[in-house]
């Protein structure tokens, strides 16, 4: 067994940050809270680290109630956002610090040390100074930290934040493979829905302090429980249910629809299921296009193609076309993220 949680709480004065929630974290997966700010996700993070004491519930790491146990007997690995690295001391130190301060034996620190270099693609590098790094090396290094002490969990908070967007794509991909290579439980928060996507076996989705869906990737992104869950994955468009895009659907009524761009057909003559359209603005985004419309009811709607569709449409911005829903999801009432 990974992580267990059980009707945890806990409030800061008037603001309750995480409400009653239930989760189970399989032992060997990595797992990415996934939420807007305030949704209770770093919380929750810091309440498994017990660097919080939860108001009520209780939550166990490998089948033992460690709700009340100190950081130091939790045997976990955390990795914060900004390094938090020893800027007096060179990579080898600071990887080393926890196992120093178990009193390991030096040969095991050197060995084990040498080991965490190659495993995370800094061998060599091992007398160099925090600031002689990149922000991507110093970011491995404080993984490699963690992983030191051998943890029976991995926690990471917004672990690449503070890098750029390529560097954060690159060390997405590493961590992937990492996790691939050390099995270790291994449970990050993130506001980025294409890292979650990409990175986790499974994603839990929060939102004002609760859990508002657990699954895979796929499984969030094409069945979400809730209009928060589908706004947050994804782009998508929300139409009222009265659009002419869909009158030839058989949807509830005082529903809102919810259709991705990419579900969005588009030609350039009626074909008996298709509502008029205008085209307001293409915008070329390399391996795709991206077509914002204007329906004859005044709804605005974004539409994604492949560049190989656009190319046989041969669209021009205020071109009449004609649009149809390849699939859409209805939910009752929606409210904003």
């Amino acid at each position: 067994m990974g992580i267990q949680i059980e009707n945890v709480s806990k409030q800061f004065g008037s603001f309750q940050a995480v409400q009653q929630v239930d989760l189970t974290i399989g032992s060997g997966s990595l797992v990415a809270l996934l939420g807007p700010s305030g949704s209770g996700k770093s919380t929750l993070l810091r309440l498994i680290a017990g660097l919080e004491t939860p108001d009520t519930g209780r939550i166990l790491l490998t089948g033992k109630d460690a709700t009340h146990q100190s950081v130091q007997d939790r045997n976990i690995g955390f990795v914060f956002q900004h390094y938090a690295l020893f800027k007096h001391m060179n990579v080898r130190k600071n990887i080393a610090f926890g196992l120093e301060l178990r009193k390991t034996p030096k040969a095991k620190i050197d060995a084990r040390v040498d080991e965490l270099l190659e495993l995370v693609q800094l061998g060599g590098l091992g007398n160099r100074y925090p600031s002689q790094l990149s922000g991507g090396q110093r970011q491995r290094v404080a993984l490699a930290r963690a992983l030191a002490v051998e943890p029976e969990v991995l926690l990471l908070d917004e672990p690449f934040g503070a890098l750029d967007a390529k560097v954060r794509k690159d060390l997405r991909a590493w961590l992937r493979r990492l996790h691939d290579e050390v099995h270790v439980t291994t449970v990050f928060v993130t506001h980025d829905q294409e890292e979650a996507m990409e990175v986790a076996d499974e994603i839990v989705v929060m939102n004002q302090g609760k859990v508002e869906q657990v699954g895979s990737p796929a499984e969030i992104y094409d069945n979400p429980t809730s209009p928060f869950v589908m706004s947050f994955i994804g782009p998508v468009n929300v139409l009222s249910s009265s659009s002419g895009i869909f009158k030839h659907q058989a949807e509830a009524p005082q529903c809102d629809i919810f259709l991705r761009p990419h579900d969005i057909l588009i030609s350039t003559s009626p074909n008996g299921v298709t509502a008029p359209a205008r085209v307001s603005r293409i915008i070329h985004l390399g391996w795709e296009i991206q077509v914002e419309l204007t329906l004859d009811d005044g709804q605005v709607l974004t539409a994604h193609l492949s560049r190989e569709n656009y190319d046989q449409l041969q669209l021009k911005p205020q071109q009449k076309v004609h649009v149809s829903p390849k699939e859409s999801k209805a939910f009752p009432l929606y409210y904003s993220i």
